[in-house]
């Protein structure tokens, strides 16, 4: 009797545990991360006997966790790839609509200033005309302000998610830790494992996953170790490391990532920092608003550049020369704080070519020896040479000029665009200092009996150097015997262009008459045009200022002239560039963020198939166990029953 007592209540535990079991899946079946539970029974040993081994019941062998690692993982690398693309979406976006609003978007804004140009060149004399030119262009360097400040609250708002992110990494590193050193301490039967506190820590490290991409391996006595990146550790057994976010050493309102380790910072790379949402707004800072923000201050430098350059070539109503019409646009220089403290290297960075402008940031090491200027963008290396300078070195149309002493290996970042737009502003106040007018003025004598023709002339930047400026009329006579002109500068060689080949004429002597062809000298560029009689005289004279735009339509001309992006592109069109990239990445990141979505319902699908609850199969479950329990109970009544007759049989 007691071997059938034993068999009915080794079924009747082992159905209450099917119960309890089948209970635990269903109250947890709405529980994130939750893994099924099964029971595994087996046989006790069985007896044996005269007539042969005789069952004695049976016993859960295990409580089994369904567990999957492979569709676990394509989980875990799906829900990371889309926490990035939506972080990085609803960053992006926010510029793709602040470009895209007509009210705070640069196009009006530049096309009222170049209408205020126009205006001004129909009444040059005008103060009212010359007044709203300089309200236009105060106009246009506010849109670019606003522009640039909407973008550094970007930044700003960058650097509080990847410290938040941060933060969340290390709380979720702590948590792991301490349930791996659990986990292992109540791991000392292999078939008897805390599967409740595995899927807590599944759980955590899916939340953290979606901060950033981590890789799970396994360790001794059912622990799990979890790294980022190329295999930086994050939880190691049951220590975590400690990350932290600290001001970049060369930009103080930029955040980067590192360890801390006893008080000491120690940087990460960028490139390390991918999926989830801090690798997101690493990507999107890198890729989309940097990119955003420095082709922006391509523009703002580009024009403040190009205007300024023609503008200093025109004369004001003063008749004296143009000064800057814009401020001058430094670069952004920062000065890495690991630096010697005995450097005493100071490093100016002036934009000086627009059409050379690049939006690539610099990087400037000392070796020892030379100053090396090495492009971001493509790695291209340029040597400060010779050192110290005797004027500024150009590179990519920024003039670099370092002074002092280096203190060792001292490194510095310019940033020659990306604060451009923030930092353009009218350099003129008073309207009567526009230079709308050409400093020199043709004309032809009415005395002459030919029907030959000048321009009315233009001059270059040469016409600014010492002793290029003219202090009295030029006189060109036509010679009919020779067919030549003279009459130029004695101190000064003349190029004359025909059909785009130049040939140069040595100071003081003639030079050959061709109707169209281009002549230059000192800075000052005409052309003779007709057929002139002998003795037919050209002359060039000073301009006075007054009355006068010619400079003024060259100004205006700058709006359609392709000058940024190596003479390829007009401002407009390089703003509007910049505005179909932001637009074409926004559009991207949205397919791409979308097809993340469905990429993570598949993959859960997936995981949930092996090891998600199904309410049906443990509704089933509930019964078969209830039977079984029942049935078991039935054999201890049988038990029971048989014993009672044997007590009777005694008496």
């Amino acid at each position: 009797m007691s071997s059938l007592l034993s068999i009915g209540k080794s079924g009747l535990l082992a159905a209450q545990t099917g119960l309890a079991t089948t209970g635990h899946n269903i109250t947890n079946s709405n529980v994130t991360g939750y893994n099924r539970q099964v029971v595994v029974q087996g046989t006790t040993p069985p007896l044996q006997t005269g007539d042969g081994f005789v069952g004695t019941g049976t016993e859960v062998a295990q409580i089994k966790r369904v567990y999957d690692d492979f569709l676990n993982r394509q989980l875990l690398g799906a829900q990371t790839n889309q926490s990035q693309l939506d972080t990085y979406f609803n960053q992006v976006s926010q510029i793709d609509n602040l470009l895209a609003d007509t009210t705070v978007g640069l196009s009006p804004a530049l096309q009222d200033f170049f209408k205020g140009v126009q205006n001004a060149n129909s009444s040059p004399q005008s103060p009212a005309a010359r007044q709203a030119l300089l309200s236009s262009a105060q106009s246009l360097a506010s849109r670019f302000n606003g522009i640039s400040a909407r973008m550094k609250e970007l930044q700003q708002g960058v650097n509080t998610g990847v410290a938040a992110s941060v933060n969340e990494i290390n709380s979720f590193a702590r948590r792991i830790a301490d349930l791996n050193n659990t986990i292992a301490g109540l791991s000392v039967d292999p078939s008897a494992l805390p599967s409740d506190l595995m899927d807590q820590r599944d759980a955590l490290i899916a939340e953290m996953n979606k901060q950033v991409k981590v890789t799970v391996m396994p360790a001794e006595n059912n622990m799990l170790n979890v790294s980022f990146g190329t295999g930086q550790p994050l939880v190691v057994g049951n220590r975590s490391q400690v990350l932290a976010t600290a001001n970049s050493p060369s930009d103080p309102e930029r955040i980067v990532v590192g360890y801390q380790t006893n008080g000491n910072f120690s940087q990460l790379p960028d490139s390390v920092l991918i999926g989830g949402q801090l690798g997101g707004l690493i990507d999107f800072r890198n890729s989309g608003l940097d990119v955003a923000n420095a082709s922006l201050g391509k523009v703002a430098a580009g024009l403040a550049d190009a205007f300024n350059d023609q503008h200093k070539l025109g004369l004001d109503l003063n008749s004296q020369f143009g000064g800057n019409f814009f401020n001058d646009i430094h670069a952004y220089v920062g000065y890495d704080n690991r630096n010697a403290p005995t450097s005493t290297v100071k490093v100016d960075a002036t934009i000086v070519d627009a059409a050379a402008l690049t939006t690539s940031d610099y990087d400037i090491n000392y070796n020892g020896t030379d100053f090396i200027v090495t492009r971001a963008s493509d790695g291209a290396t340029t040597t400060i040479a010779p050192y110290p300078q005797a004027q500024p070195q150009v590179i990519d149309g920024v003039a670099f000029s370092i002074t002092g002493a280096a203190g060792g290996p001292d490194h510095f970042l310019v940033r020659p665009t990306y604060n451009a737009a923030q930092d353009i502003s009218v350099a003129l106040k008073d309207p009567n200092k526009i230079a709308l007018a050409a400093p020199i003025s043709t004309s032809v004598p009415t005395t002459n009996t030919g029907n030959g023709k000048i321009s009315p002339g233009a001059v270059n930047a040469n016409y600014l150097l010492p002793g290029n400026q003219l202090a009295a009329p030029v006189t060109l006579t036509y010679n009919s015997g020779t067919n030549q002109l003279s009459g130029f500068p004695a101190g000064s060689p003349v190029d004359v262009t025909v059909n785009g080949t130049t040939t140069t004429y040595p100071a003081g002597t003639p030079v050959p008459y061709t109707a169209g062809a281009q002549i230059a000298f000192q800075g000052i560029e005409v052309s003779l045009s007709g057929t002139p009689a002998n003795n037919d005289k050209f002359t060039i004279a000073p301009g006075s200022g007054v009355g006068d735009a010619r400079n003024g339509v060259l100004l205006a001309g700058l709006q359609s002239k392709n000058i940024l992006d190596g003479g390829h592109a007009t401002f407009q069109g390089s703003y509007a560039q910049m505005v179909n990239f932001v637009g074409n990445k926004t559009r991207e990141v949205q397919i791409a963020s979308s097809a993340a979505d469905t990429a993570v319902v598949q993959a859960q699908a997936a995981r949930d198939s092996v090891s998600g609850v199904n309410l049906d199969e443990e509704a089933a479950n509930l019964l078969r166990y209830q039977q079984a329990y029942q049935a078991s109970g039935k054999v201890i009544q049988v038990a029971n029953t048989l014993f009672d007759t044997l007590l009777s049989l005694n008496q």
